[in-house]
């Protein structure tokens, strides 16, 4: 197992310490503030360990309230909001410093037959096709830099259309959309609440940018800063998260120094897995 998805299962594990209390860390890498994705993963998690393993999430709805330190580690309390015959409701509040930096509100449910129909997946070239991660950023990192932050990212990751530098740079590359393909590298047990908490994790990775791409920013081109402000998933079938997934992202509005982003997960098979929505900060310096 690749040791970068070695330190996010242990990141992913968190510690109990009281009912319906868990304290999670951050890797030691010492980053500028938390990976949001981190947080609503480690914030998943701590809900998902109150209710039981045949109610599997089918939604969250959470909020970035304050950077978080990677220095100290998080304390998450659960609230059992609700527990009914079909739907179980939690409520996670994430606390460093005695206040809170994140809050997240999750629903789980019983399986259930319904009605069904899906989106149909947007065409894309097949991932073995694309340049991996080390050829991808090659030209921004240059060789070394670049093996050295695939080395450390726990998913493989490979971009179908323009990366938010390279629209940066040539105009004629800007989209509204983009369509990268992901999973993680290596081989994870066949526990549901797992690969659901890895993909919350993966959503953050590369949803704003989309933003970006759609205006010729970047994030390394000095003037352009932003932050997670909210993020909400819906979880429609089981996946797995070392398969291949493709995430399919858009932008529908920016304004007001916000950005609006949504992606759709879809297996190789077509089938619609998780849709997601994220407002972000977007701020640009003269």
């Amino acid at each position: 197992m690749k040791e970068s998805l070695k330190v996010l299962l242990d990141l992913l594990d968190l510690e109990q310490i009281e009912n319906d209390i868990f304290r999670g860390r951050s890797p030691e890498d010492r980053q500028q503030r938390v990976f949001g994705g981190q947080v609503a993963g480690q914030a998943l998690v701590a809900a998902g360990r109150t209710v039981p393993v045949n109610r599997p999430v089918h939604s969250l709805h959470a909020y970035f309230i304050r950077p978080g330190d990677p220095l100290v580690p998080i304390v998450y309390t659960v609230d059992r909001v609700r527990d009914g015959r079909s739907f179980t409701t939690r409520r996670v509040l994430a606390v460093q410093h005695g206040k809170a930096i994140f809050s997240l509100s999750a629903s789980f449910q019983i399986v259930e037959d319904g009605p069904t129909h899906h989106a149909a997946m947007p065409d894309a070239t097949p991932p073995e096709e694309l340049a991996d991660g080390v050829q991808r950023l090659t030209p921004i990192f240059g060789e070394r830099g670049a093996r050295e932050f695939v080395t450390r990212r726990p998913f493989d990751v490979r971009h179908a259309t323009p990366l938010s530098w390279e629209a940066a740079k040539d105009p004629s590359l800007i989209t509204p959309e983009a369509k990268v393909w992901l999973k993680i590298d290596g081989e994870l047990p066949d526990d549901p609440l797992l690969h659901v908490c890895l993909m919350t994790y993966a959503s953050d990775m590369t949803l704003l940018d989309t933003v970006l791409l759609n205006h010729g920013l970047s994030w390394g081109d000095k003037r352009t800063m932003g932050a997670s402000l909210d993020h909400a998933m819906w979880f429609h079938k089981p996946f797995r998260a070392d398969e291949w997934l493709l995430y399919y992202q858009d932008t529908p509005f920016a304004g007001g120094a916000r950005g609006l982003a949504r992606g759709q997960v879809f297996t190789r098979d077509g089938d619609l897995v998780v849709s997601v929505m994220q407002e972000g900060l977007i701020r640009v310096s003269d």
